[in-house]
């Protein structure tokens, strides 16, 4: 019988715990969360209680839905340890310290039964040790699963097996975290702060240092650290705040109380500055300041930033970087990483002294802390959001060529870099027609081992299978004869060009395909229509113009709907306005679990016009009108708040509460498998003999119920919650909504409501307060009040 995860016990339920918990749960585990009896607490599950009530407030928040909440069961382990003989996996989430863990795990085991997978999240202490005094049963079901927080959002879990550990519970436990937990999973080996904060702090440290000999400022620092080397844009000092300075430092201490080698021990030895900050409780964001402080100033916000040598907090000064201005004007992270590395400004030596030691310590620590240079890159961009690992940042550079500069430096290059260069191999990865292969430290070449349900578009255009393309989109071959549209216009904001290819995909699919997948692995799957070129059109008064526009996305969107052969859309991340309404008339939706779902064009002034409002009100209707007889507003209001709201999901699972999803289609939780589970999706419709949705007529409020939303609208404009253009929209949404000034109970076809819809969206498109929010998102990025 195949093993499977139904129930676990975390214990600990501070931050982390709770979290892993929260995940669980999000994936359907049954979880007992555990902590101590608290002291002076009316409750003996006081803590465990206090944490599942914190997870529905967090923000960004831990949990997929509120349903979530009733798969946490709280307990303390004093009253509910036995709790344990039932699960599958019991996670120790408790204090860092060694004494503690071995007491706990010694508890633990007079409860369990064998074959119950049990783990630690410690973040850097020794693995076997823990278990040194345990059964030998016992320490082959022990592993460390170290979670990166939130254990929602950060995607590595590092898995790091002892000498005892079952091979096949290593293997177990990497399979469910990938499959069902979504995570990306690396073996890492016991040894202090495992891969990625072992490298992490590591190149955090040697910042530090490099600001100091560089005489550079923190907000210097973050320009020169951030997305123009593909890191994030919290850079390195944004980076500190978050996390904590108080858990940097601590996590940086662990290695440099257990490493002996004492080169290696200086560079984890925090500078005094940074304790300086600790030890007045400049922590960061938790303490509301750190290395930045937000300042109230008449009129807004300042922010400072820390000055380590006055030891105070100075204002920002942007400073001109010659090798910034320089890597703007470049295309791809390959050059920008070329200019920032061998300029010859302040700015580029800063940029080439931080690299050069990371990508020589990355290279120091194989096979000493995992296999292989490809698990160490996995490692740093899945813990540490890098766009690219150390390895692949050394083969951007130029191997050779860095190699050769950092031994004019006197810098001592590891041998079994130089031995691959003088056996011909020039870099680190090969692409090759079957796949991607890395140089492996024993002198061979190895393949990247990718799962046989991740499919990569860019790999399979490589191989010939781009069918056709135009400049916001192309049709792949999947293989088994499923095609897929993938978006790649700026933002995968649609335009004539996508809609184009929409058609012409259509066209395809009908004469040499079982059926489509809608999907791409950029950012986001797409933030929308093309606002610009809208307010362009709009602002040269050129109606008709956007008139054929807005009828041909919502005939683009109907041909979809009723399209003879299956439809998935696989939407993930931001899936806005137009990107909803290429999911809407799908035949199905595969959605990636993180998928922020919404029609947010009242935020630009509209409302939906690519059949958006119109299918609403199709799924309305299809949901809760099963007899014609319901009473059919409680709904359409609730339809109407989700629009004029502009509501977004928080995760696939909300996008269904919301009704952007239906209650059949599916949640990816891993987004390696989403475009493999929509194909298969696509395989089963079309085994099943799919049929497209019948047409009919729907039944609409009318005018009775337009007056019970425009009342609702006249409240919320004398409360002051909405302004007079917000209620303008509002209106005009109301109308569509409603089938207009029609009697109630009248049946009105589709065709009828995208007339009306079209209708509201090109009034609302003249107006002056409506292209000011165009411009407003355009220019600043957020919604305008007006």
């Amino acid at each position: 019988m195949e093993k499977r995860i139904r129930k676990a016990v975390v214990i600990g339920s501070g931050v982390m715990g709770a979290g892993i918990a929260a995940h669980l749960a999000n994936v359907g585990v049954q979880v007992h969360l555990l902590d101590i009896v608290p002291q002076g607490h009316q409750s003996r599950i006081g803590l465990a209680e206090t944490a599942k009530a914190r997870l529905s407030k967090q923000k960004p928040s831990p949990i997929y839905s509120l349903d979530t909440l009733s798969r946490i069961s709280p307990g303390n382990v004093e009253d509910d340890i036995h709790h344990i003989r039932d699960a599958d996996w019991v996670i120790e989430v408790v204090v860092e310290n060694l004494e503690i863990k071995k007491q706990l795990l010694e508890k633990i085991e007079q409860y369990w039964n064998p074959g119950t997978i049990v783990s630690t999240n410690t973040s850097g202490i020794s693995i076997q040790r823990m278990v040194e005094e345990r059964s030998p049963a016992f320490r082959a079901h022990f592993l460390g699963t170290h979670f990166f927080n939130p254990p929602r959002y950060m995607l590595l879990l590092e898995i790091i097996p002892t000498a005892d550990t079952d091979p096949n519970i290593t293997k177990y436990v990497k399979h469910f975290a990938e499959k069902k937990l979504g995570k990306g999973v690396v073996i890492a080996r016991d040894t202090p702060n495992f891969i990625a904060n072992r490298i992490g702090v590591f190149g955090l440290l040697i910042t530090l240092e490099a600001m100091k000999k560089y005489n550079l400022k923190v907000s210097d620092v973050d320009s020169l650290t951030g997305p123009v080397i593909g890191r994030p844009k919290s850079a390195t000092f944004r980076t500190l705040d978050l996390v904590g300075l108080d858990t940097f430092v601590h996590v940086a201490h662990n290695v440099f109380s257990q490493v002996t080698d004492s080169s290696e021990k200086k560079k984890f030895d925090v500078p005094e500055s940074l304790r300086y900050m600790v030890d007045r409780q400049y922590l960061g964001d938790k303490s509301g300041q750190g290395f930045y402080l937000k300042k109230k100033i008449p009129g807004g916000k300042e922010i400072l930033q820390w000055d380590p040598e006055l030891q105070e907090y100075t204002p920002i000064e942007k400073r001109s970087f010659p090798c910034l201005d320089t890597a703007k004007n470049t295309k791809t992270l390959k050059e920008k990483l070329k200019v920032m590395a061998y300029g010859t400004d302040p700015g580029s030596q800063f940029v080439w002294d931080v690299l050069k030691q990371t990508l020589v310590y990355s290279a120091e620590k194989i096979p000493e802390i995992c296999d292989s240079l490809h698990d160490l890159d996995k490692a740093m961009k899945w813990g540490f959001n890098w766009e690219l690992g150390p390895f692949e940042v050394w083969d951007a550079i130029g191997v050779e060529k860095s190699v050769s500069k950092m031994e004019r430096e006197g810098t001592v290059v590891p041998t079994w870099v130089k031995k691959m260069l003088e056996g011909g191999q020039k870099s680190f990865y090969n692409q090759t027609p079957h796949g991607t292969l890395y140089f492996d430290i024993s002198g061979e070449t190895r393949e990247c081992m990718e799962p046989l349900e991740k499919i990569i578009l860019d790999e399979l255009k490589e191989k010939g299978r781009l069918i056709k393309k135009n400049s916001g989109a192309s049709l792949i071959d999947l293989g088994d004869d499923v095609a897929c549209l993938e978006f790649h216009s700026p933002n995968n904001a649609i335009g004539p060009d996508i809609l184009q290819m929409i058609r012409a995909s259509l066209e395809e699919v009908r004469k040499n395909y079982r059926g489509l997948v809608i999907g791409n692995q950029g950012k986001n799957f797409c933030v929308g229509a093309n606002v610009m070129m809208l307010l362009m059109e709009a602002q040269d008064h050129n109606w008709f113009e956007i008139d054929q526009l807005v009828r041909e996305f919502q005939s683009v969107a109907m041909a979809m709907k009723y399209f003879e052969k299956p439809i998935v859309s696989a939407p993930f991340s931001m899936t806005l306005g137009g990107g909803v309404e290429m999911c809407l008339p799908a035949s199905h939706v595969q959605a990636h679990a993180e998928t922020y779902m919404g029609l947010v064009e009242v935020g630009v002034g509209l409302i939906p016009g690519g059949a958006g409002t119109k299918e609403m009100l199709w799924r309305t209707t299809t949901r809760f009108d099963l007899d014609g007889k319901v009473d059919l507003q409680p709904y359409i209001n609730q339809t109407f708040e989700t629009i004029a709201m502009a509501k977004v999901s928080t995760s696939g699972v909300e996008a269904k509460d919301l009704g952007y999803l239906r209650a059949t289609d599916g949640i990816s939780i891993n987004r390696d498998d989403q475009l493999y589970e929509a194909k298969q999706r696509v395989l089963a419709m079309h085994a099943s003999g799919y049929e497209p949705p019948m047409k009919r007529t729907i039944r609409v409020v009318g005018e009775p119920g337009l007056a019970v939303m425009k009342f609702g609208i006249y409240q919320m404009k004398v409360a002051g919650f909405i302004s007079e253009h917000d209620g303008l929209i509002a209106g005009k949404l109301a109308h569509v909504l409603s089938g207009g000034v029609l009697p109630a109970q009248s049946q009105v076809s589709e065709q009828y409501l995208l007339d009306l819809e079209r209708e509201a969206f090109l009034s609302l498109c003249g107006e002056p307060k409506s292209q000011a929010r165009m411009q407003h998102m355009l220019l600043k990025g957020k919604p305008l009040r007006n």
